[in-house]
């Protein structure tokens, strides 16, 4: 028996990192899994992948810019799955539309580009508002989990990052509201803070080397988190029944980085 049997799992941004992670992890706990990423052939492989250790899933390419890609993903998970049970808003852009990047790139307060910050607002704290709006009429009458991904650079507020913190700080804001306003209907919304090797940090890694040292230097457990090994087990532990009454909290996944600085 899987901790998570029964369950119908939506995971944004699945195709790499902690969001291909956790989609992996949930099918092996017995969820059915919707891996939504931008990537046709990225959604569909982390799919195959699934199936191929034993569970079940299926991969719908959303881009989480735009509202209604995401309303007709929820729509879709739904025809094959049956109602939301769990939503993992991992999904984050970069950069802007017109030219996306793999992380986030250093810009001062000053220099913030409009462009730059809708796009990065636009693909965060608003996709994972329209993500939690999709699946609340499936979660309204049996409730559900929902989690939700900041970071710590939002809340040190880490220099370079504006559009980033901005758009992460606004994502825990929409957490904690959601999580008293749904509260009565047994629907549970967290935040997870994390402070994994990804894709993402492999990328920032390449543009700011020294920086980027230096971060994962100050990290008190002196390791990087990995997506699988130490995300995993928590993002199992949030979206299963073992958590059943903790809502509009803040999970530190960062070895104590966050206390440190």
């Amino acid at each position: 028996m899987g901790q998570l049997d029964g369950k119908v799992a939506i995971v944004t941004g699945a195709g790499r990192g902690i969001g291909k992670a956790t989609a992996i992890t949930y099918g092996r706990e017995g969820a059915r899994v919707v891996v939504a990423s931008r990537t046709p052939a990225t959604t569909e492989a982390v799919a195959r992948q699934i199936w191929d250790a034993g569970g079940e899933a299926i991969g719908i390419a959303c881009d989480v810019g735009h509202k209604d890609q995401i309303f007709a993903m929820v729509d879709q998970a739904v025809a094959a799955f049956g109602p939301i049970d769990i939503l993992v808003n991992n999904a984050q852009g970069f950069g802007t539309e017109a030219n996306p990047q793999k992380s986030t790139v250093f810009v001062s307060v000053q220099d913030t580009d409009d462009v730059e910050l809708e796009y990065t607002f636009r693909t965060g704290a608003q996709a994972t508002l329209w993500a939690m709006q999709a699946v609340f009429p499936h979660m309204k009458d049996r409730g559900g989990k929902i989690i939700n991904f900041a970071s710590a650079a939002g809340m040190t507020g880490d220099p370079g990052n504006t559009s980033y913190n901005i758009a992460k700080e606004a994502i825990r804001v929409i957490t904690r509201t959601a999580a008293r306003e749904w509260g009565p209907l047994g629907i549970q919304v967290n935040t997870v803070n994390p402070f994994l090797r990804t894709d993402a940090w492999e990328n920032w890694e390449k543009a700011r080397p020294e920086d980027v040292r230096k971060y994962a230097d100050s990290v008190p457990m002196k390791r990087l988190g990995d997506p699988m090994k130490d995300g995993g087990p928590l993002m199992v532990f949030l979206a299963s029944d073992g958590n059943s009454y903790m809502t509009g909290s803040d999970f530190n996944l960062d070895g104590g980085w966050e206390i440190h600085a």
